[in-house]
């Protein structure tokens, strides 16, 4: 044999074909061993059989058989019309086929022609996504959740007007609830007397601090926890002063349902629903914050100039619905209207009797949170955390509020914007009892390594090293102007309250307008900015900050800007800036090259 191709098989009469591998070390030929017999096949006594028919579908439904591909009577096992035959029963060619290109779609007969026929649909792929979909439910079903996770878990936060009651509110919820024991209140009520303020004792369970105990007067967000027989609440108790709006933002941000607390009494509710109050910047600003659900806790019912009057109570019911239903609200499945006695605790846990309130046939207000419809949480999502706090206790601990995903004890997260990589030693809920997990919607508190508690700000977010939030520096946003004393042109500073986040940012362009009456987007950018318009502006901030599409997470994506101690706009994120040619599409598309101011 020529040694040009030594690869190749040999041929020697009488042997069968034998491997080069075989061949290099086999015995020399004159050790032959016996040669292989010849296969005797026996001879065919009837015509050989049809090819049988082959019908590959890619995608779309499945075709019905015709008459066509019906197999003739010689075939003893009939193929079946909607999948393959096995390949034992293919006759086999002489040469093999390629695995890697299989065999076009085809319907053959013994009388029709070959015919190649291709059907491209995206219900197939639709199918293949509803069934990953279905599959990823399937692992983690509400009866896993509900046997890893406990109770549902709701977080109120309580807004309205200053000394509507809110502080006092709270506190009584967590006595009655049982959260706070008889001896723990009779020695708040002994120190609220000792210092002149009897009536107060209630809000001492949530007003800590002694600046707020002495003034009384909320100024942080506070934090309580308690339990009904059908869910977990987390109160966040918000600080009704004009001044710590910025305080009552970062806690809106982290609820999902709100506690709007009206004082009934003659006077103080004209004050709190004036231009002047609260009470009207707290509903819209609950309502950017991404709050879906409000419930109007009319307060002081049993005050002596008003005596759980139902005139009162409509007075301020009707008063308040155009406002409620112009924010935004659905007054059929989103507001609900109760009245209430926070001090004496009436209405609050058992409802109130008819010789208290004759006219009150609704439930307690304990019982209308427990059958409030909850809220849709994205469990199967990204993990995203905003961080409202952080303090040094043994390490470094983080408090918020899970927006997305789920946190497992060990887990490696990703702190943006820095960039920086950290570790879940510990989980703890508001009872300071360590989790072994928790997830979306819990407010939590995470024990990390891998960093300095310095080293982290308010507003930073814990997230997913695999799919992390993006951190930018300019994006494009859909703002409303609610109020302004002058018009707003490019250039305008404000300060942005974002989830947990307030940044100081810069209107860079006015990119477009929405038309009043038709609702179009111009195509030209406006030069400015006034009350009640809608505009479409490119946004820059000093320092990145983590944001996302309000489309793809709406709590990572809404906003309110905020000037001289007012609400100036609010908004949602509609594109992200990650690229300075990003910034030259977003402008060259609305015609408003050249708008941008040039960097000193």
């Amino acid at each position: 044999m020529s040694k040009l191709n030594v690869n190749a098989f040999a041929f020697v009469p009488g042997r069968g074909f034998v491997p080069p591998s075989q061949q290099q070390s086999s015995p020399p030929s004159d050790t032959v061993s016996q040669p292989l017999q010849p296969i005797e096949r026996p001879e065919r006594t009837e015509p050989p059989k049809p090819a049988p028919t082959i019908s590959i579908n890619i995608g779309g439904s499945k075709p019905s058989q015709s008459a066509a591909e019906i197999p003739p009577e010689p075939m003893t096992t009939k193929p079946e019309p909607k999948e393959a035959p096995p390949a034992s029963t293919l006759p086999k060619p002489p040469t093999p086929p390629s695995k890697a290109s299989p065999a076009p779609s085809t319907t053959t007969s013994a009388t029709a022609p070959v015919v190649k026929s291709y059907n491209f649909t995206s219900e197939k792929a639709k199918t293949d996504t509803d069934a990953i979909v279905q599959e990823v439910h399937k692992t983690v079903d509400s009866e896993t959740i509900g046997d890893l996770f406990g109770k549902q878990h709701l977080n109120i936060v309580f807004v309205g007007h200053v000394d509507a009651g809110k502080s006092t509110m709270g506190g009584n919820l967590l006595y009655v609830t049982g959260m706070v024991d008889k001896r723990t209140m009779e020695k708040y009520e002994k120190e609220a007397k000792e210092a002149g303020r009897e009536s107060w004792y209630l809000s001492w369970a949530l007003d800590s601090t002694p600046q707020e105990r002495s003034k009384g007067k909320t100024v942080e967000v506070g934090r309580a926890y308690f339990e009904t027989p059908a869910r977990k609440y987390t109160i966040l108790d918000a600080p009704g002063h004009k001044t710590f709006v910025p305080s009552m933002i970062s806690g809106a941000a982290q609820a999902d349902v709100a506690l709007l607390v009206i004082s009934a009494r003659k006077g103080e509710f004209e004050t709190g629903f004036e231009k002047g109050g609260q009470t009207r910047e707290h509903i819209m600003l609950v309502k950017t914050a991404g709050v879906s659900k409000i419930v109007v806790v009319i307060n002081k019912m049993d005050e002596s100039t008003v005596n759980w009057n139902k005139a009162r109570f409509d007075e301020i019911k009707e008063r308040l619905i155009p406002f409620i239903r112009a924010a935004g609200f659905n007054l059929k499945t989103d507001v609900d209207f109760i009245p209430v006695s926070a001090f004496t605790g009436i209405n609050l846990k058992d409802r109130a009797t008819k010789e208290q309130c004759p006219w009150w046939n609704g439930p307690s207000l304990l019982d209308l949170l427990d059958t409030l419809p909850m809220v849709d949480r994205q469990v199967n999502g990204p993990l995203m955390i905003p961080i409202s706090e952080k303090y040094k206790d043994m390490g470094t601990i983080v408090v918020g509020k899970i927006e997305c995903g789920r946190l497992h004890k060990g887990d490696t997260l990703v702190l943006m914007p820095n960039h920086t990589h950290v570790e879940v030693s510990a989980i703890y809920n508001e009872l300071e009892a360590e989790l072994p997990a928790a997830q979306c919607g819990d407010n939590v508190r995470i024990r990390i390594r891998g960093i300095d508690d310095e080293d982290i700000s308010p507003g930073f977010v814990l997230t997913s090293p695999n799919n992390p939030v993006r951190a930018v520096r300019q994006f494009e946003a859909q703002l409303a102007i609610l109020d302004h004393k002058n018009i707003i042109c490019a250039g305008y500073g404000a300060v942005m309250h974002v989830h947990t986040l307030s940044e100081e940012v810069t209107l860079a362009a006015l990119i477009s307008y929405f038309d009043k009456k038709t609702g179009r987007r111009s195509k030209k950018p406006p030069q400015f900015a006034k009350k009640g318009q809608k505009i479409v502006a490119l946004i820059e901030a000093t320092a990145p900050v983590c944001v996302e599409r309000f489309a793809d997470y709406p709590q990572l994506g809404r906003f309110t800007l905020r000037d001289e101690g007012k609400t100036v706009a609010i908004g949602k994120i509609t594109k992200l800036v990650e690229t300075a040619n990003d910034v030259t599409k977003i402008l060259a598309s609305n015609s408003a090259l050249g708008i941008l101011p040039t960097a000193s």
